[in-house]
């Protein structure tokens, strides 16, 4: 029996004095626990979905991961200014944004699903369940898929079916106490937290078995896709062209540290498009159709296109959300065979202004007739650079056309051509807002030096791009701080369809100061100074920087 002047202390489970604060700290300590692994149980059923989906999209040519289904059905549901404003912000890497912005949705909505599910398991399983119907609906009504409807939605369901089971499993262990061969885990539970006794041996070999296949699923779909495009591009061997492109002239290439390549190598090339993943799609199984107002209608396989007359052509491609002095622009070798060739073979009718080229992705573009016949040399092009088309840049085969942005004319992984008039569609891009046809601007940018840079004082090379596609670049002049505008020194040119190098050399004298740049093209067109955004048709204005002296 204590005495009447001591007090009675008990001791907790960890042997330490047991007093209300401490009890209260427990108690604290073992909810956040609690819902951590709460937490943690809703994230790893719903990664078990992502995972097992992705494998089972993987093993079937052409069909996208849930996913890569759900970003699709983000980019065409996304408001035009969204569009703008991604591409402006994040340029080529805003499929990445996009799919880690989707990653992050999922997981908070999956581990907000796990900890509700301490109390309301039902609740839990229909949140689950609301994000897999989702993924179902946008794999259903995915236009990238190549696949039939009921594969391309397969994953999804299966998606929904390891997810909503995984999260009931790891909530029934969480659940579950060690002497109690079940738990009505499903009924509400009085408090957010789980008994002490509960069974940590079972709950712990659930989220191992969890674990893995997690595991199995994102190393599997890794493993085989997309299996189908990445074979059949390292077994394409592209015939050399019957007409070559020639060497690149001695002078095209200015030696100026800091200053674009001439040449763009295929890693570095700007990648803009409607497709969150490139299509899977071999050339074996790859066909072109042109047909419309045509006298005859061609159905092209890839080893019928590449027995044609192939050309070689040195293009720089610009794409129209490019802002002034943006990066969305490159310089390649291309190889394929000439438009007006296929268009010649078909036997194109009076009245036709317009071809209608489509992709394996269901993108569309509108390009006029005269661009495909006028000489400029617009092609089907199968090879980049001397190797067969990356598939992010369109392999099996994609179109290009010197002199018309990117979104009236580049499309990848072509399909179908149909040759028709203006009046009588409206291709993806215009459906959103831009113009119908856009012939690329003239544009000039400073490479070197950087806006903010800091530079010594002296001799100083400015030096950068231009380009006016199809016309060519007669003169590229610099300003410093709104004064006298000099004339650069031009590269060699290499035709009117490619960019070209400039450099101006500088005596900098100490303070800040700001560089401009215009060009003027071979039709003796100057730049205008006018700023204007890239919508509808593509961006005007003179690219400048602020550099210090010192």
């Amino acid at each position: 029996m204590p005495r009447p002047c001591e007090h009675h202390v008990t001791q907790g489970r960890d042997g330490n004095p047991e007093t209300p604060l401490n009890r209260t700290r427990a108690v604290t300590s073992f909810r956040t626990s609690t819902r951590l692994a709460a937490a943690g149980a809703g994230l790893l059923a719903a990664a078990a979905g992502v995972a097992a989906a992705s494998l089972a999209a993987a093993l079937f040519t052409g069909v996208p991961a849930p996913i890569v289904s759900v970003g699709n059905a983000v980019i065409d549901l996304a408001p035009p200014a969204l569009k703008d404003f991604a591409v402006e912000q994040f340029g080529s890497t805003d499929k990445l944004v996009l799919l880690a912005a989707i990653f992050a949705v999922i997981a908070l909505a999956a581990a907000a699903a796990g900890v509700i599910g301490l109390r309301h398991p039902r609740v839990a399983i229909a949140i689950t369940a609301t994000l897999g119907v989702l993924a179902v609906v946008a794999a259903a009504t995915d236009r990238t898929s190549l696949g039939s409807a009921p594969v391309t939605v397969l994953p999804a369901l299966l998606a929904l079916v390891v997810s909503i089971g995984t999260l009931s499993w790891l909530l029934s262990a969480l659940a579950r106490r060690r002497h109690a061969e079940s738990a009505a885990w499903g009924e509400p539970h009085p408090g957010d937290d789980v008994g002490a006794d509960f069974d940590r041996r079972r709950f712990l070999e659930a989220v191992l078995a969890t674990g893995a296949v997690v595991a199995i699923g994102g190393i599997g779909a890794r493993l085989v896709g997309p299996a189908a495009a990445i074979a059949s591009r390292k077994q394409t061997m592209i015939p050399a062209a019957a007409d070559t492109a020639g060497a690149v002239p001695k002078g095209a290439s200015l030696p100026v540290r800091g200053i674009t390549s001439y040449l763009t190598d295929n890693e570095d090339f700007y990648r803009i498009d409607t497709a969150l993943t490139p299509p899977d799609v071999p050339a074996g199984t790859w066909s072109l159709r042109i047909h419309g107002a045509v006298d005859n209608e061609l159905e092209i396989s890839f080893a019928d296109l590449l027995k044609r007359r192939l050309v070689e052509r040195r293009v720089t491609l610009t794409c129209v959300s490019n802002e002034i002095g943006g990066e969305l622009a490159g310089n390649a070798t291309w190889t394929g065979v000439l438009v007006k060739d296929l268009l010649d073979e078909a036997g194109v009718r009076a009245g036709a202004d317009a071809v209608l080229s489509t992709s394996s992705d269901g993108f569309t573009a509108g390009t006029p007739i005269d661009a495909l016949t006028d000489g400029r040399d617009a092609m089907i092009a199968v090879a980049m650079n001397g190797e067969p088309l990356p598939i992010e840049h369109g392999f099996p085969a994609r179109m290009v056309v010197p002199g018309l942005y990117g979104y009236v004319s580049a499309t990848k992984w072509l399909t179908d051509l149909e040759v028709t008039s203006f009046s009588e569609f409206s291709a993806y891009w215009t459906d959103r807002g831009w113009a119908a046809q856009a012939p690329i601007k003239t544009a000039s940018r400073i490479d070197v030096p950087t806006s903010f840079a800091t530079v010594k004082t002296g001799t100083v090379a400015v030096a950068g791009v231009a380009w006016a596609q199809h016309r060519g670049i007669s003169k590229v002049e610099v300003r410093v701080d709104n004064g006298t505008w000099q004339q650069a020194r031009l590269a060699t040119a290499d035709g009117s369809d490619t960019w070209r190098q400039w450099v101006w050399q500088w005596a900098a004298e100490p303070g800040t100061h700001t560089l401009e740049v215009r060009a003027t093209d071979d039709d003796g067109e100057t730049q205008t100074s006018q700023r204007t955004a890239p919508r509808p048709d593509g961006a005007t204005g003179w690219h400048g920087v602020a550099v210090t002296v010192v």
